[in-house]
């Protein structure tokens, strides 16, 4: 199985009124997991790559050869994309050149002028390629690889001008917030999501920061167009309290049990486990 573009998989989700799960990997045992529940589940998956990942990973030739081998030795058949996540432009074209199948350019700190002209740009050069391209307008609450947005409501007439540039999907910020959601979190804002579904004319959208949204918030944004949701911190939450647990219990010091392949086998379930539910809540379950 090769890598392929999220278009097809998106296009089908938004039809089936289901979403496409985003799952962030950080290194091997990451992706292995990833791979494995998709295909298990028989899903259609993407696997995100953040720009700060990508140099803790060795960059990104090194994860385009790791990732195209498991699909061979795993003999995964389910449809997998390598998408940059959060992309600036200069990442955007590097991992094109790479061998990612998808990108993100996040354009979404200029101004919207500025943010045109470039996903333009990035648009006219992934697509001569096959590769996907995600753009993003209004940017997404919380941190990411030192990004800090506020979470802001993206306006549903520049999210107009970004998807009559014909990009494959669109992040529109709609109170989301990457990490953990604060105590006071309004919550989603559906009357601007259901805005910018009319405008866009049915493009496949995308929410980013998917942990710690309530399951009837995320059913609602499916509802109302999301084709994409982004998880990344639910997975380190589940990861690390599983491997926390397995050390405080000792089980390293008995045997062999701090052989890496047993010390991060816990984490590793937690992991098969947390895509799983997410994608059951998403809906893509039988659908590759």
């Amino acid at each position: 199985m090769m890598l392929v573009s999220a278009k097809e998989m998106l296009t089908k989700a938004k039809e089936g009124k289901y979403a496409v799960g985003q799952f962030n990997i950080n290194n091997l045992e990451w992706t292995k997991m990833v791979l494995t529940t998709a295909q298990e589940n028989n899903s259609p998956v993407i696997l995100g790559v953040s720009e700060g990942a990508g140099k803790y990973m060795c960059g990104y030739k090194t994860i385009v050869g790791m990732v195209n081998g498991m699909l061979e030795e795993m003999k995964i058949t389910v449809p997998v994309a390598l998408h940059l996540d959060h992309g600036s432009y200069e990442g955007a074209l590097k991992c094109i050149e790479a061998g990612f199948s998808s990108v993100m350019f996040d354009g979404s700190h200029y101004g919207i002028d500025e943010n045109i002209e470039k996903t333009k740009e990035i648009i006219r050069i992934a697509f001569a390629k096959g590769i996907s391209v995600e753009a993003e307008v209004g940017s997404i609450g919380g941190e990411e690889d030192g990004v800090i947005g506020a979470g802001e409501v993206a306006d549903p007439a520049e999210c107009k001008r970004i998807a009559d540039l014909g990009v494959t999907m669109l992040a529109a910020g709609i109170g989301n917030v990457h990490g953990k959601y604060p105590e006071n979190w309004k919550g989603l804002n559906f009357e601007v999501l259901a805005e910018i579904q009319k405008l866009t004319s049915g493009m496949p959208l995308v929410l980013h920061g998917g942990t710690g949204i309530p399951q009837d918030m995320i059913k609602t944004a499916i509802s109302l167009g999301v084709s994409k949701i982004n998880v990344n911190t639910e997975c380190q939450l589940t990861f690390a309290a599983a491997t926390r647990k397995y050390i405080e219990q000792g089980k390293d010091l008995q045997g062999k049990g701090f052989d890496p392949r047993k010390l991060l086998a816990p984490g590793c379930e937690a992991i098969r486990q947390t895509v799983k539910e997410k994608m059951e809540l998403f809906g893509s379950v039988n659908k590759a």
